[in-house]
């Protein structure tokens, strides 16, 4: 198959991965409530269609914290990707780096930040607060070291999600014998992730942590060492602690309260990520799309803002411009495409997710990305009450 739709590239994905992978991959927390809403809401956005406008000449790029961008549209930080794709991080970040925008490196990816700095270019870093905060500062330094040009501190994470899905497909805890057996045939009955992956892809280490944990030997010593040491004691203050090393733009991401919002405003950080991180976290809340208009008003020109969760397409990117977004940050769509065959796909991506976005501009009458505003919507989902 041919992918036409990141549809195309989550059944891809499904087909090629281990079911434990693609679950991990796919999955929300709980019911999954917010996981569908995500989606569901941008749906429900109705875009305004114009005719009759000179729309010869279009402008997708964007200037965002010193940086500029072909593209409104940022990979978002994705945990083991290196299991999805042979080195995977590395991947997405030379993709990213040839179509012109932010890749962003999770703390638990596979590939380190050295890695992927040396491979492609000094991704945007995304930090998890742990316990042991001179290892946190060791790690900042290294990012710092390595070039990185901005940190995603992700704050929506102080404990993980109950994840039922990765409970029943075996990837959640340290399987006995018998998850082991499960865990075999699934790699056996995926050859083509085996020879990419498994055999070929090697190490499997949280590149980022390896450092804390010299013993480990697979994913699962990582998983309990991080589950252990997530530091729920964190507050804004803490975003003080982190300027003490890290002297570029930070980025908060997984606000989705408008007071919250604020709040990252009176703590001076660059930009906040409207996030619900995918649906993975507290299951029953509102989706991003819903949570983006208030708080893209209460903050105004203080910081940047970006949306992450529920962007399928390139007429979902312009419905998050039109609601207050400066861009977007995808995280499903680009393991998706990873996973259904490496960096060949994540090219076809962001070819894909850059057609959608100009028809939609000029469908819409709308020249330039920067310009996108509500007055792109349709009339009855103008204010910040839209329905959903």
């Amino acid at each position: 198959m041919t992918p036409a739709s990141v549809a195309d590239f989550r059944e891809l994905a499904r087909r090629r991965l281990p079911r434990m992978l693609f679950d991990y991959i796919d999955g929300g927390s709980y019911a999954e409530t917010t996981l569908a809403r995500n989606v569901a809401d941008f749906e429900r956005v109705a875009l305004r269609q114009r005719v009759m406008r000179d729309t010869s000449v279009l402008d997708l790029s964007i200037t965002s914290l010193g940086q500029d961008w072909k593209l409104p549209v940022g990979l978002s930080p994705v945990g083991m990707a290196g299991m999805y794709g042979r080195r995977g991080e590395v991947q997405a970040a030379r993709a990213a780096k040839a179509a012109g925008v932010p890749f962003c490196l999770s703390t638990v990816g596979v590939c380190s930040v050295d890695e992927v700095a040396k491979a492609a270019a000094p991704p945007w870093f995304q930090l998890y607060m742990i316990k042991d905060r001179g290892f946190v500062r060791a790690m900042l330094e290294r990012a710092l070291a390595a070039g990185c040009p901005a940190l995603v501190f992700t704050v929506d994470l102080p404990a993980p999600g109950a994840r039922r899905r990765d409970i029943r497909s075996g990837l959640s805890g340290r399987p006995d014998l018998a998850g082991r057996v499960r865990r075999a045939w699934q790699g056996a009955t995926h050859p083509a992730w085996l020879w990419d992956v498994w055999l070929n892809g090697r190490p499997h280490l949280f590149g980022n942590v390896s450092e804390a944990i010299p013993e480990a030997r697979g994913v699962d010593d990582f998983w309990g060492w991080i589950g252990q040491n997530f530091d729920r004691t964190v507050t804004w203050a803490d975003l003080d602690w982190v300027r003490q090393t890290w002297d570029r733009p930070i980025v908060v991401k997984g606000v989705l309260d408008v007071d919250d919002a604020r709040d990252a405003v009176r703590a001076s950080a660059d930009g906040l990520v409207v996030s619900n991180h995918g649906g993975r976290q507290l299951d029953g809340v509102v989706s991003s799309i819903r949570a983006l208009p208030r708080i893209a008003d209460a903050v105004g020109d203080s910081l940047e803002v970006y949306l992450d969760g529920g962007v399928r397409s390139g007429l979902d990117v312009l419905k998050a411009l039109a609601l207050g977004a400066k861009a977007c940050f995808v995280g499903r769509p680009w393991a998706y495409a990873l996973g259904a065959g490496g960096g060949a796909k994540l090219d076809r991506l962001f070819a894909m997710l850059r057609s959608e976005l100009e028809t939609a501009m000029v469908l819409t009458g709308c020249t330039s990305v920067r310009g996108a505003d509500r007055r792109l919507l349709d009339s009855l989902q103008r204010d910040d009450h839209f329905v959903c």
